[in-house]
């Protein structure tokens, strides 16, 4: 969200933000729109401060017994009562009007980011490990299936596309994964482990922006006893203005990663400066609907409706998120280190970022299968524009008054795409799978899945 006090100081560099993702200058837009509310709260308050005055003027009418003057006023008095409303009104209108444009908006790229269109102008910023290389690569879902430990078919009976069955050694090595991630960032890394709800409100998600701009992207459930009503407002006639607001109150998001969660941890609460930073990981199943990804990565485990992500999230002050930003990519990167994956940094462009995002890492891993890298995980540090959704602030030491948070979050990392690089950079001529050391602890000493006969 972006304060519009700092749109009009400075206009010029607000609007060259938003050529550099591609989008039109708005600052003249914006700005308006605040003209036109002020102009609605001044009449207001002018139309208050005038029914005041001549109240007491009434009275000293009245102490005058100037009883013609009293009527008078006590008329002029009843018509500003009448037109308050109207004006309370316009206010509301006025000021509804700035905040949608403003919450629609996405955040400003630092001038350290690439200027780009799209993941052509993504800047590599180095490469850890050397590209595996195989006499015959397959891709992840053509071991699982030969395993028989990968089940697209009865998972698509189950629930539709872009699911999965797993079984046996893979269900354990996910779930292994999991448990490596988690451990490692709060033993090594000092991160907090949170288990947070998978259900989340409308304001929850506005907060970390996935509303309003990405409604259509989320999965979204009903109480049994709010939809049966909601059913019976549509049977009954009711537009789709009148059913809106009933559906918005009684629905719960599923988050589509923890970032919504953890971030809101903090939501609506001022910090004093001694707390931070705070360091947030959680270890949870994610749901997006992929309303924006027809025909891409159809076939596998790349693009799901549901997958566990293990997710980092941190609260900063504004003069460490930088620091804070390097540390959580590090941290996230050494995931794949300990699991001996290649992988590749990218600094991604103006283009390619994120709606809440100023600044993203992209971590591409090498997946011999497909011959190119993927991305796992992106760390992005937001500024205070998620922090200004959600109104969480903090009191810095010097005892001035209270400021926006910074926040960040990143992947540490999307486990179902790190089990896809495990299986297709550790696949065996022979149609098994090598655990890599770092995982045997979790599982059991196993060294090797093997098709079970």
């Amino acid at each position: 969200m972006h304060d519009i006090r700092s749109i009009r100081e400075n206009p010029a560099a607000f609007d060259q933000g938003l050529r550099n993702r591609g989008m039109e200058p708005l600052s003249a837009h914006l700005i308006a729109l605040d003209d036109q509310r002020k102009s609605a709260v001044s009449a207001l308050q002018a139309a208050m401060e005038r029914r005041n005055a001549m109240s007491k003027e009434i009275g000293q009418a009245k102490a005058k017994k100037d009883e013609a003057r009293a009527q008078e006023l006590m008329a002029e008095v009843a018509r500003l009562k009448e037109a308050v409303p109207e004006l309370e009104e316009a206010e509301r209108r006025a000021d509804k009007a700035l905040f949608e444009a403003l919450a629609a908006i996405p955040n400003i790229p630092q001038e350290s980011v690439p200027v780009g269109v799209d993941e052509h102008g993504n800047v590599e910023r180095h490469r850890v490990g050397a590209p595996k290389t195989l006499n015959s690569s397959k891709q992840h879902f053509e071991i699982g299936e030969d395993l028989g430990l990968m089940d697209f078919e009865t998972a698509a009976k189950l629930s539709g596309s872009r699911f999965v069955v797993l079984k046996g050694q893979l269900a354990r090595l996910e779930r292994a994964l999991g448990q490596f991630m988690i451990d490692l960032h709060t033993i090594d890394h000092g991160y907090t482990e949170v288990n947070p709800p998978l259900l989340v409100r409308d304001d929850t998600m506005f907060g970390t922006a996935q509303l309003p701009k990405f409604e259509d992207d989320q999965f979204w459930a009903f109480p049994g006893s709010a939809l049966e009503q909601i059913v019976a407002s549509a049977e009954a006639g009711e537009g789709s203005d009148a059913l809106r607001k009933p559906i918005r109150e009684a629905r719960y998001g599923l988050i589509p990663t923890a970032e919504v969660s953890l971030t809101n941890l903090v939501r609506e609460q001022i910090l004093s400066e001694e707390e931070l930073p705070l360091r947030f990981t959680a270890l949870t199943p994610s749901f997006r609907a992929e309303a924006g990804s027809a025909g891409r990565d159809t076939r596998g485990m790349i693009r799901q409706h549901q997958f566990v992500k293990c997710e980092l999230v941190s609260i900063s002050t504004p003069e460490t998120s930088a620091d804070e930003h390097e540390r959580m990519l590090t941290s996230a990167e050494n995931v794949l280190k300990k699991l001996e994956l290649p992988f590749r940094t990218m600094t991604l462009c103006t283009g390619d970022m994120g709606f809440s995002s100023t600044k993203t890492y992209d971590i591409e891993v090498w997946l011999p299968g497909q011959g190119t890298y993927r991305e796992i995980s992106s760390c992005s540090v937001c500024s205070d524009f998620q922090a200004r959704r959600m109104n969480a602030r903090y009191r810095p030491a010097d005892g001035k008054g209270p400021r926006f948070v910074h926040t960040l979050n990143g992947s540490g990392l999307a486990v179902g795409r790190t089990l896809v690089a495990v299986l297709e950079n550790y696949q065996n001529e022979d149609g098994s799978v090598t655990i890599p050391l770092a995982l045997r602890p979790y599982m059991g000493g196993l060294d090797r899945i093997e098709r079970q006969a």
